[in-house]
């Protein structure tokens, strides 16, 4: 049989049936590079890229994911001309392998076309794949009723690349097909499949929830036992960190006492050598510290940059033109001087807030919820807390249960192959996060619902708050403080507050705002001008031991420093009862009529707070797990805990002042633990700027509801402060930094005399159905569309109007789906593509507008991967209700027309979010 240089490539075709895997990323893009040309028979090689390079999308920064696309001026358009790319004959930079082993025939007209044809179309309709993506959608035996008309309707989708944002419209079309479907059947074991499908929520929510608490506690009991490790080891057990080792004392927190049980190092030290260096006091002692926290905090970034970087994950469904250039002799290709670099982040560095921000927004980041950042994130997280960094493990948590999330919920297709509703599961995730992290379950539900999720209906908020509940309960049976506390400074007070305290309150809340302010602020620039500004930016491990060395030297000055996070926290936040032993390291003033004793314990408080506060600027950012949680807490809790001290001195100074007759005559009256825990929920306030799930956490911390007011009102206060210092939290400053595309619902724009002729892009390649369109010309225009920067845009495909002076709208096809499409024909450079709508009254395109049944029988008909239906705007529409369009509908692109409907043009996501950003720079 004759050699056909098509079927060369039919053996190395990894697609094996309508609703096969995705086929290889390289394996597409080497056939897209053949387009036109002849392709060659030798297998692709797997390869994997050292940095993300592609000429398809520049970057105008390489220090962020490079999502969002240059800002540049708007030029307001009447004419209603239309740009068309010209064709390119290859992929730019990408070299086309040939290979001289074909046996080609001297003409095309070697062979009928009807023999040709037939042959395709055959191998098309076995290997055509919609993607396993919208495999629910696929029902070869359903009726034609209205909810299949739906689907023909709203267009087939692929796997969404990264950094592309999803479709929340046709997500939930699906899951409306789906659901439908399930509820059609009568039988028995139709009943039951509908019941689980109603169960399943409720299930894998469950599992989260317990699965997040047996992290949690293999987390804390490995941070606890390494912290302890800097300075000795337990004789009894080894493996037993120091408050496990030696006897309690009356209060929990209290380690005042010698413990027989417990060895330092410089003791072993001492042994070894027979000199008197013993002591926890001793330089052999500070330099055992100083080298073990040295070796845990940079095997956690190790652990970070080597094993979690982006370009070290690979997925099948990834785009193919927009994946990494290889050489495919098995060399790479180094990126030409013209084709800027992706910045290279690293999945488990950070505390992950951010990103799930973003990612619960609708923006895709493969691999960032995955098995591999799941496990470096919880060990480095127990590697980088140990070492005694100015860093917490609470907000990383919510990473981790958001991991899980994801991992649990893929393993059905309900979620696995919905975007849209794989989010509700991680909505419930990030509560069960927060609850383990601080033993709050309403808390992390309200969390979850002000500060991460972004669409949270009843629905997910009742599954949230049940995952919650679960991964609380978990971890109080697991018990990783052996306290039967859920976290280490949970405390009670037996005291209430009084009227004059208020203002102490208020004084609180103005310094939690200016903090707050102050370190977004600090923290913002040290990232962006000395850690992306310097040679830090090449040599993150050599920063991390950088400030590993100065966070131990610095805590030289002060005791509480050296305390881990929580330690500090609790011992802060405790009330110092009379006749009770336990000092807490000396916080409690046994004295307060005595000046002296009274600024002694200030002075050592203030100092831990300077040092924790200005460690926590250098760190918060660092190429390793961290959080911001507990180093906030602990300088919010000296402030407070200073000003509590400080009106105790003047209670016993002025007994009889009117202020304190409310106390009468109780010297005990003022709780200096009470005012720390104000100061702290302050303080976080000002840098996370978190109100109601905040207060809600810490009235679960104290046990009552009788500080509610004293917390909710220094929470406010501080919001307000730190808003009108710095409109933008810590974590929006990091999505900002990073340049992630996450559109804020809750910020409100000043839209002045704009209008949605200034966004609208009407340069954007479009597809005419009236012309021309073949294999090799649609692959061409998908190249332009890449080139402008539309890494997740598509094409309009329009016809003339009746009336011939416009263009009307025929429907819109994402450039993942056209790649998807071409190289499944790309072996037919000429064959014309054809696009139809389900139902067309224009009888005079009869060419062009087909059947509905023949497009699954031809190969080269696409309309099955058209949406017929886009969202459309006229462009005398005010600007606020386009944004409601992006922020209530969940758009990923909005069409725009002129009064009289015919097309002007297109506003895509991350166009509409360039506009704001530009907007946001202007006011």
């Amino acid at each position: 049989m004759p050699n056909l240089p098509f079927l060369a490539t039919i053996q190395s075709d990894p697609l094996s049936g309508l609703l096969s895997d995705p086929s290889d990323t390289d394996y597409r893009r080497q056939r897209l590079q053949q387009i036109g040309s002849y392709p060659s028979p030798t297998p692709i090689a797997q390869n994997q890229a050292d940095d993300e390079t592609t000429a398809l999308c520049a970057v105008p920064s390489g220090t962020g994911y490079g999502t969002l696309p240059i800002v540049r001026p708007r030029r307001a358009r009447t004419q209603t001309s239309l740009w068309v790319a010209p064709r390119r004959p290859t992929l730019p930079s990408l070299p086309i392998t040939r290979s001289g082993t074909i046996s080609v025939p001297d003409s095309p007209s070697a062979f009928s076309t009807t023999f040709t044809q037939s042959i395709h179309h055959r191998r098309i309709s076995q290997h055509r794949s919609i993607s396993v993506y919208d495999a629910q959608l696929v029902n070869a035996n359903a009726d034609a009723t209205e909810t299949e008309i739906d689907v023909r309707t709203n267009g087939f989708r692929v796997w969404y690349s990264s950094f592309t944002s999803i479709d929340w419209l046709h997500d939930s079309i699906k899951d409306s097909v789906r659901f439908a479907r399930l509820r059609r059947g009568k039988s028995i074991r139709s009943r039951v499949r509908l019941v689980f499908d109603k169960s399943l929520g409720w299930i894998i929510v469950t599992v989260v929830g317990v699965l997040t608490a047996v992290v949690a506690f293999l987390v804390v009991r490995a941070e606890q036992w390494l912290f302890d490790v800097k300075q000795g080891y337990c004789k009894t057990a080894l493996w037993h960190a120091r408050h496990f080792c030696c006897p309690l004392p009356d209060e929990y927190g209290s380690l005042d006492d010698h413990c027989p049980a417990w060895r330092t190092w410089s003791d072993v030290f001492a042994s070894w050598t027979g000199s008197g260096l013993g002591g926890e006091d001793s330089v052999v002692q500070y330099l055992a510290y100083t080298v073990i926290a040295i070796v845990l905090a940079s095997t956690s970034s190790l652990l970070t940059i080597n094993l979690t970087a982006s370009t070290s994950f690979v997925t099948r469904k990834e785009s193919g033109v927009l994946s990494p250039d290889f050489n495919k002799s098995g060399e790479q290709n180094p990126p030409s001087s013209s084709q800027p670099k992706r910045g290279v982040i690293y999945y488990a560095a950070g505390s992950g807030i951010p990103e799930i921000k973003t990612i619960l927004s609708g923006f895709v980041i493969h691999g960032y919820l995955g098995g591999r950042v799941l496990f470096i994130k919880a060990l480095g997280l127990a590697l980088s807390v140990s070492s005694g960094l100015s860093l917490g493990k609470e907000g990383p948590f919510v990473h981790i249960a958001s991991c899980i999330g994801n991992i649990v919920s893929r393993y059905h297709t309900k979620y696995e192959n919905n975007e849209a509703k794989r989010r509700e599961i991680l909505s419930a995730a990030c509560a069960a996060g927060v609850a383990v992290a601080f033993g709050a379950p309403i808390g992390g539900t309200l969390f979850s619902l002000e500060e991460v999720s972004y669409f949270f209906p009843p629905k997910v908020m009742w599954r949230s708050f049940f995952c919650a509940m679960i991964a609380a309960v978990t971890l109080r049976f697991l018990n990783p403080f052996g306290t039967g506390k859920v976290v280490l400074f949970q405390v009670t007070y037996d005291k209430d507050w009084h009227a004059y305290e208020l203002i102490f309150f208020i004084i609180l809340g103005v310094l939690g705002g200016v903090y707050g302010a102050y370190f977004s602020k600090l923290n913002y620039r040290w990232s962006r001008d000395v850690r992306g500004g310097t040679w830090l930016k090449a040599h993150p491990v050599a920063e991390v031991i950088l400030v590993t060395l100065v966070t131990t030297v610095l805590c030289l000055s002060s005791p509480y420093a050296r305390m881990g996070g929580t330690d500090l926290v609790y011992n802060l936040f405790s009330e110092c009862r009379t006749g009770s032993k336990n000092t807490h390291f000396n916080l409690c003033v046994l004295d307060p009529s005595n000046f002296d004793h009274v600024w002694s314990v200030v002075r050592a408080i203030l100092v831990a707070m300077i040092v924790k506060g200005f460690l926590t600027i250098i760190t918060f950012g660092i190429k390793l797990p961290a959080g911001i949680f507990v180093p906030t807490l602990g300088v919010g809790a000296c402030a407070g805990r200073i000003v509590g001290i400080a009106v105790q001195w003047l209670q016993y100074h002025y007994p009889n002042s009117i202020v304190f007759d409310v106390c009468e005559g109780d010297m005990d009256c003022v709780v200096p633990g009470l005012y720390a825990m104000v100061g702290a929920a302050a303080a976080l306030s000002g840098v996370t700027r978190t109100t109601v799930s905040l207060s809600v956490i810490m009235f679960e911390l104290t046990d009552t509801l009788t500080y509610a007011v004293p917390v909710m009102l220094s929470v406010l206060v501080a919001k307000t402060v730190a808003d009108a210092l710095e409109p933008k939290g810590i974590y929006d400053l990091v999505i900002e930094l990073s340049q992630l595309p996450y559109l804020d619902a809750k910020h409100e724009y000043l839209w002045s005399n704009l209008s949605i002729k200034e966004v609208t892009d009407r340069d954007v390649d479009v597809i005419r159905v009236d012309r021309h369109n073949t294999v090799e010309s649609l692959r061409d225009q998908l190249q332009s569309l890449l080139n402008a920067e539309h890494d997740d845009g598509g094409f309009p495909i329009l016809r003339p109007g009746r009336d011939e002076d416009g263009l009307r709208m025929v429907g819109y096809i994402g450039a993942s789906e056209l790649e998807h499409a071409l190289a499944v024909v790309a072996e037919r450079a000429t064959q014309e593509v054809r696009f139809h709508t389900t139902y067309s009254d224009e009888a005079s395109y009869s060419t062009w507008v087909e059947e509905p049944g023949q497009s699954e029988d031809d190969p080269f008909d696409f309309s099955v991967y058209m949406d017929q239906a886009p969202l459309m705007i006229q462009s005398n529409s005010p600007l606020e209700l386009l944004h409601q369009f992006f922020v209530k509908l969940g758009a990923r692109y909005v069409i725009v027309t002129d009064t009289d409907g015919d097309y002007e043009g297109i506003i895509d996501k991350k166009t509409w979010l360039a506009f704001l950003s530009e907007l946001e720079e202007r006011s």
